[in-house]
């Protein structure tokens, strides 16, 4: 069986995906976003067609600042649903509108989207998916479980063998602390 890290290991899409961001820890919140959107919209498609539109989605999401797309009106959903840059999907983009205002929300409750992450780690996966689903719109397991793997949550994002893992845990991320 192939794994993600054999995947895309020289592949032009993924390879750098995987090298650089997959797994590592990330505090910024415009990058918190971009990957929640980013998971968001992969459900139901292929992840290489989302990295194929990340650039779209930077665009079409105002380089995901919350406090700008918090603030979109009927006429920028309007205009999200008709650029062909983005996965034109309404749940998906009111979830995303949705989302950047529940972020805005957790930073009056816990000062950012990192620290409501750190005030409940460590959790299990299925604790991690109801959390979301009370807290968050269009966040299934599979949508919470890679978004928590892509930021170092949660284990299991590259092989002990990959190269990429020993570079993540000199970073200590998160799911090490945790063990």
């Amino acid at each position: 069986m192939s794994t993600y890290c054999s995947y895309a290991s020289g592949n032009p899409i993924h390879g750098p995906y995987h090298d650089q961001e997959y797994g590592f820890p990330e505090r910024e919140e415009s990058q918190l976003f971009e990957r929640l959107i980013l998971e968001i919209n992969q459900a139901g498609l292929s992840w290489e067609t989302i990295l194929k539109k990340r650039e779209g989605f930077r665009a079409a999401y105002s380089n995901f600042d919350v406090d700008v797309v918090s603030g979109y009106t009927e006429a920028d959903r309007e205009r999200l649903l008709a650029d062909p840059g983005i996965i034109r999907n309404r749940l998906k983009v009111n979830a995303a509108i949705h989302n950047a205002q529940v972020i805005q929300q957790l930073r009056e409750s816990h000062g950012s989207f990192a620290q409501w992450l750190d005030a409940h780690h460590p959790l299990s996966k299925e604790e991690w998916v109801k959390l979301f689903g009370k807290t968050f719109k269009f966040t299934g397991g599979e949508i919470v479980g890679e978004f928590l793997l892509s930021l170092g949550y949660l284990p299991g994002a590259h092989e002990k063998n990959c190269p990429v893992y020993k570079k993540i845990e000199a970073l200590n991320p998160p799911w090490m602390s945790a063990s």
